[in-house]
């Protein structure tokens, strides 16, 4: 399952050219896991001026896994990340690989990378 940011879905919903929203495309296309955060969820939405796309993009996301922080032991660990720190802390927990812009790069859990 891929976690993608909300940076990769206003490329995506704005028919940017970046190679993140191509990626995101053909994620999409292959049917492959994507999930997102609450967090990630309302960022995107509220960004959104007009009731008619707000409904669109809504029912869209909705599609998606949306995973939330497994309590306060997530803000916990989030506290000490340097950057998007509940975003990687969700990714962490859950053995995701983020896709995003500007993202720090995390580790694959052993589970994803070659050979492991």
């Amino acid at each position: 399952m891929i976690l993608v940011d909300t940076s990769v879905w206003i490329d995506f919903l704005n028919g940017a050219e970046s190679k993140e929203r191509h990626t995101l495309h053909r994620l999409i296309e292959q049917e492959e896991e994507i999930s997102i955060t609450g967090i990630i969820l309302t960022k995107i939405l509220q960004g959104i001026k007009e009731d008619k796309n707000f409904h669109r993009v809504k029912g869209v996301l909705m599609e998606f896994s949306i995973l939330q922080p497994k309590g306060a032991e997530t803000y916990l660990k989030a506290a000490g990340i340097f950057r998007d720190c509940i975003i990687a802390a969700i990714c962490i927990e859950n053995n995701l690989r983020p896709l995003h812009a500007s993202f720090f790069p995390i580790p694959l859990p052993p589970s994803q990378r070659e050979g492991g």
